[in-house]
């Protein structure tokens, strides 16, 4: 039995009463840091509550943190008195799952400000809007355990419903010329100098996760759209700047191909993909797309897929649809074939195509008092087939591009500088999107970003292969699929129905052998490559 007990608004004592039939274990008393929600399994309800937190830093002048920890507190052990031996394996393999959920990397909240919400829109609100409480603030697309609060919200107990959000909050402190800067990346710190007034530089990338409002999945199992024109792995990525009192805000997108296709792993480097055909296919997009457009308004869709192979089957359908909405920007670059593996300034060639456009989309800009100065009146919509290292690569592009535009409109640089004729702030810039990219690509694929090193300020090419043949290993196995469809609502447990997610035992055994020679085998080619040594000709090399 759990009681719960105020201490202040950021902290609740909570109280676990021993069962009466159990001797010899007494009450435990804890202090929690917030309720995340609860979920009903076959033995009764469990309760998720923040365990510890870390002081991030402030998103608007208002405190984030970060859950360092959670955990799932049962609220009855009724199961324990059941004579179904199935029922109890089920359970035992639910609890399983919850402790990867309780895993769950990337989670950050606010107790007095909703985070869920962009700039521009929080600015648009009315100011009615903040009174009510957070959770319904926020935007449900993004609130990580949306359908965990339902409960919650169900008996009105909105004190203590805390909407987390799934994410990164990335910040960058800048400061007069020639004083030393606090950077933090994924909150590490740095020093830096700049020419120019104290400037705080904030990424924030908000991940859709609930069913409802998308496609929740790990990499090469859910891919594409549902019938409600929702895709996988939507995020989206603001930019924020504040100097002198302005706050200048500018939003990326990226999701999977908006068709219906899948990709299910296997144990090839490319998983087949396969294009689902369905008559709603044309309703499907149109539906994206009406969305994108009611949210972020007129839309240029960036696709970065391959033109040649599977990849090119599923871009040539995707351009063909595209051609059907009339209001939307379809634009295709092939990223490896006009970049290769390191030519990123050849980017160029991208924006040349769409500089035109996306400068009109402008970017949101307040002044001190509040006053609206600019408006960003557009979105760029980026996707490569798993929304990651291309799209990383490409969205960090662009966001330099946005941010030596608002450096020049308010001052910091004349028309004629860019972030990148400053060489240690543009490797901070670069190496602060590096790490976006990692903390999206552990919590979407569970490792770190491919090109994560190519789009930092420096590399190799022998540690870049070895690292790929490691991470490419472990995509491949490590799947939080079954967690994800518990904690978003996708399946709902039930007395009369066994779990649906257990392998059985030969499924089982049968992938240990060729998961262990793929992990042995890249760990064997990253041995073998290291000592080679690093040619001089790579050495300090930068990427532009």
């Amino acid at each position: 039995m759990l009681t719960f007990h105020d201490l202040d608004r950021r902290a609740y004592i909570i109280k676990i009463f021993a069962d009466e039939s159990s001797s010899g274990n007494p009450s435990k008393t804890s202090t929690i840091y917030g309720v995340a929600g609860t979920i009903r399994l076959l033995a009764g309800t469990y309760v998720l509550v923040i365990t510890s937190r870390k002081e991030v830093g402030s998103f608007l002048g208002f405190p984030v943190y970060r859950v360092e920890s959670m955990k799932f507190l049962a609220c009855n052990e009724a199961l324990r008195f059941s004579n179904s031996q199935e029922q109890k394996r089920d359970e035992a393999y639910f609890m399983s799952l919850l402790k990867t959920v309780e895993a769950t990397p990337g989670l950050y909240y606010s107790y007095e400000t909703d985070i869920t919400v962009n700039l521009q829109r929080r600015c648009k609100l009315m100011e009615a809007w903040t009174s009510k409480p957070l959770w319904k603030q926020a935007d449900p697309r993004f609130v990580w355990n949306n359908h965990l609060l339902e409960e919650l919200i169900e008996y009105k107990l909105d004190r203590f419903i805390i909407p987390l959000l799934q994410g990164n909050i990335l910040k960058l402190l800048l400061y007069h010329a020639f004083e030393p800067i606090c950077v933090c990346l994924s909150f590490q710190v740095t020093q830096l100098k700049l020419k120019s007034s104290p400037a705080t530089f904030t990424l924030l990338s908000r991940s859709l996760r609930s069913f409802k409002y998308g496609v929740t999945g790990t990499r090469m199992w859910r891919r594409g759209a549902n019938l409600e024109g929702d895709t996988a792995n939507f995020i989206e990525t603001e930019q924020l700047l504040e100097l002198e009192g302005f706050r200048c805000s500018s939003l990326q997108i990226r999701g999977s191909i908006p068709l219906l296709w899948e990709q299910i792993v296997d144990l090839s480097y490319k998983p087949q993909l396969r294009i689902i055909q369905h008559e709603q296919t044309p309703q499907v997009v149109e539906r994206h797309f009406n969305d994108l457009y009611q949210r972020y308004g007129e839309t240029i869709a960036v696709d970065l897929t391959d033109k040649h192979g599977d990849e090119g089957q599923l871009s040539a359908a995707y351009a063909e649809e595209m051609q059907k909405l009339p209001n939307v920007r379809y634009v295709s670059f092939d990223f490896h074939h006009v970049c290769g593996s390191s030519n990123f300034a050849n980017l160029q060639v991208l924006y040349d195509k769409i500089s035109e456009e996306f400068e009109k989309q402008g970017y949101f800009l307040i002044d001190k008092d509040g006053n609206i100065l600019e408006e960003q009146r557009g979105i760029i919509r980026s996707n490569c087939i798993d929304c990651l290292d291309r799209t990383n690569v490409t969205q960090s592009y662009l966001a330099q591009k946005t941010l030596d535009i608002q450096l020049q409109r308010l001052g910091v640089f004349t028309s004629t500088e860019y972030i990148s004729m400053f060489p240690e702030d543009y490797v901070k810039f670069r190496t602060l999107w590096a790490e976006q990219g990692d903390e999206i690509s552990l919590e979407y694929a569970g490792t770190h970003a491919l090109k994560g090193d190519l789009v930092r300020y420096t590399w190799d090419l022998k540690s870049m292969v070895c690292k790929e043949s490691v991470s490419i290993s472990l995509l491949q196995f490590v799947n939080a699929f079954d967690a994800l469809d518990l904690v978003s609502g996708r399946y709902t447990v039930s007395k009369s129905n066994p779990s649906p997610f257990q392998l059985n035992s030969f499924e089982s055994f049968s992938y240990l052998p060729v998961a262990s020679a793929l992990l042995i085998g890249g760990l064997t080619l990253t041995t073998f490559s290291l000592q080679q040594g690093i040619p001089s000709c790579l050495k300090n090399k930068v990427v532009m």
